[in-house]
């Protein structure tokens, strides 16, 4: 039994696809599971959400736009979708963290077998940071071949947008994009250079007939989100204190630490407006003191 699966095992959720807003979107795509497991928090309704898939052994180029995209679509709300791989999955994950939004990883095995190993850490923090992992397999369910293509159409599925950042011209990537095809989901794909082989897979997309995309704003406007942002207004502060604090978790710090530093407080009068705003459901503790905006 993984760390993980030990320490959140009383919490593993269990919920059909028919009780929650979000995730009856899924009613919609092929072989619908009756029931998903998950560790962390759903959103609480709707909202646009990208998949954002790609090769696992990207290049450096990879990597950039990736983070860069996935990053600007998470600051304005987004909801980024991914599959918990190395490469190009993990960093879109990391992008949206960093960038204090919302991401989900679908996994192909049970919540208890985390693979691969190396993205165990950033499992935790897709959960602590306000995210989930699901998959539609129960625990002690292990990883097999067939079970990552079945993953990839609850990917594009929980998607408004397929959004492959670099892929060869045989990544199993496509997988995704086949099952959003069916779905009828927009396909995107970020260009590369004609001579890269890791390029060649967007680049034929492209030419296809998908989105060619530079930049999280051009995401955007093909969601029609250009003028919007999507996240929540935020709450009002009771006091000049409390509203400072506010505007700095919007930017994405969540440490206790560095609040106090930006603000010059005493730890005793931070620690005094944080339980007034937690106790007025303002700001979320997520231990080791850190902090969201609820």
């Amino acid at each position: 039994m993984s760390i993980l699966f030990a320490t959140f095992f009383m919490k593993i959720n269990r919920i059909s696809t028919d009780n929650q807003k979000y995730l009856k979107i899924l009613s919609n795509i092929a072989k619908c599971p009756e029931k998903l497991y998950f560790l962390g928090k759903l959103p609480d309704d709707t909202a646009p959400t990208v998949a954002i898939v790609g090769t696992r052994k990207p290049s450096h180029y990879g990597k950039e736009v990736t983070y860069d995209v996935a990053y600007g679509l998470a600051k304005r709300g987004v909801i980024i979708v991914s599959g918990l791989a190395l490469g190009i999955d993990a960093i879109a994950h990391q992008a949206a963290l960093d960038a204090g939004g919302i991401t989900i990883a679908v996994l192909a095995s049970g919540l208890d077998d985390i693979s691969p190993k190396t993205n165990y850490n950033l499992a935790q923090k897709i959960i602590s940071s306000g995210g989930a992992i699901i998959s539609e397999y129960p625990p002690g369910k292990k990883a097999l071949a067939h079970q990552f293509l079945e993953r990839n159409r609850i990917v594009s599925g929980l998607s408004d947008l397929i959004l492959v950042t670099e892929a060869a011209i045989k990544s199993g990537t496509f997988s995704t994009v086949s099952h959003g095809l069916d779905q009828g989901k927009d396909i995107s794909a970020i260009p590369g250079n004609i001579t890269s082989p890791m390029s060649s897979g967007c680049n034929n997309l492209i030419k296809q007939g998908a989105h060619l995309v530079r930049s999280a704003t051009d995401v955007l406007e093909l969601l029609g989100l250009e003028n919007e942002s999507y996240q929540k207004s935020l709450p009002l502060g009771s006091n000049e204190l409390e509203t400072k604090i506010i505007k700095i978790l919007d930017s994405g710090i969540r440490d206790g630490e560095i609040i106090r530093n930006t603000l010059d407080i005493p730890v005793e009068q931070f620690q005094s407006t944080m339980t007034m705003m937690e106790i007025n459901e303002i700001v979320q503790s997520l231990g080791g003191d850190k902090w969201k905006i609820k």
